[in-house]
């Protein structure tokens, strides 16, 4: 059932990249929603489809990849509809991006006022050049950033600001959802959790959504409220954090978190090292079969539906077994 309070509804979304090969499936079937004012994490390995998948939300996949199906309904509208000037004016007005690489993102040639300038000039138009100094410098309040730093240039800034000035940019429409794809990866962990605070802290006092994804589970469950794991292009498992952690549903989660290193004992995970299938051909059946400790003959033959085994708590599992009365049990095996 759709929870009332959903502002995106991502409806079997599928991204192909195009080989000489044969198509590589790097969004398959993945569903999921995001609700206002929560932060809901995408997680699993690198490549597991986890930017793919929010490409194909913010409709920034280029050739040879190509969007084969789907929906994303953003407040009510399938964005992927949209033409390509509904979808710059949707951009940073209703969906803005936190990038991965802040440097890499930012114009090296233009002040960093300037940029947060031409962002809302574009979509608003020519502003007061007062009203609109004010205005960039209420944003970096918001995110915690000295007015010192209106007239300099992003090589002048330590990564961590470069980053906040990356989440000043994304809030300056107002919009209700923003992607922060691995928005804290290249910091050290101190500044990492001083950028995480500063997204926690936008969310309160403004009520947006993120999508926050990354490979951190430990960060993972310091910031978000729920949690979605993918694997080779398909969704696993979705449920509440403290859920997830406490007692997650699918063998790939369970590894994940069994591999978060605590302060005593840095931890490798229980898994088969490399890539087990070549990804323009994925195995029959369950998609992490072929890794997987509790593997069993159903799962070669169907993919597994994800179904709700607790409430809220959403997995794609042959060893989820659904009773009599409805409810689903785990299979001991």
């Amino acid at each position: 059932m759709r929870n009332p309070d959903t502002i995106l509804e991502v409806d079997d979304l599928r991204v192909y990249y195009a080989t000489p090969q044969g198509d590589v499936k790097a969004c398959d079937g993945v569903s999921f929603d995001v609700r206002a004012g929560e932060i809901l994490g995408l997680v699993g390995e690198s490549g597991s489809g986890k930017s793919t998948a929010t490409g194909g939300v913010l409709r920034t996949i280029s050739s040879p990849g190509r969007i084969v199906s789907g929906r994303v309904v953003l407040d009510s509208d399938d964005i992927l509809e949209y033409n390509d000037e509904q979808m710059r004016r949707l951009r940073w007005s209703k969906l803005a991006l936190i990038p991965q690489g802040a440097m890499n993102s930012l114009n090296p040639t233009m002040t960093i006022s300037a940029q947060i300038a031409d962002v809302i000039e574009t979509h608003e138009g020519r502003q007061d050049e007062d009203a609109l100094r004010e205005r960039i410098l209420e944003l970096f309040r918001r995110v915690g950033l000295p007015g010192r730093i209106y007239s300099m240039y992003p090589h002048e800034l330590s990564g961590g600001m470069k980053q906040r000035a990356c989440i000043a940019m994304s809030i300056a429409l107002d919009p209700i959802l923003i992607v922060a794809d691995e928005a804290t990866s290249a910091l050290d962990v101190v500044v990492q959790r001083v950028v995480a605070q500063t997204m926690l802290k936008i969310k309160r006092e403004l009520n947006v959504s993120f999508i926050m994804i990354g490979h951190d589970m430990g960060l993972m469950a310091q910031v978000v409220d729920r949690l979605a794991v993918m694997y080779s292009g398909q969704l696993l498992e979705i449920a509440g954090v403290e859920d997830m952690f406490e007692s997650p549903a699918h063998p790939y989660s369970e590894i994940l978190i069994d591999s978060v290193p605590t302060l005593t004992e840095r931890k490798s995970m229980r898994i088969n090292e490399g890539i087990t299938h070549d990804p323009r051909n994925p195995p029959s059946g369950c998609i992490f079969r072929l890794r997987c400790p509790f593997a069993m003959a159903a799962c070669a033959e169907t993919r597994p539906p994800m179904v709700e085994v607790r409430p809220d708590q959403l997995v794609a599992c042959h060893l989820w077994k659904k009773t009599e009365d409805g409810s689903y049990v785990r299979q001991s095996v």
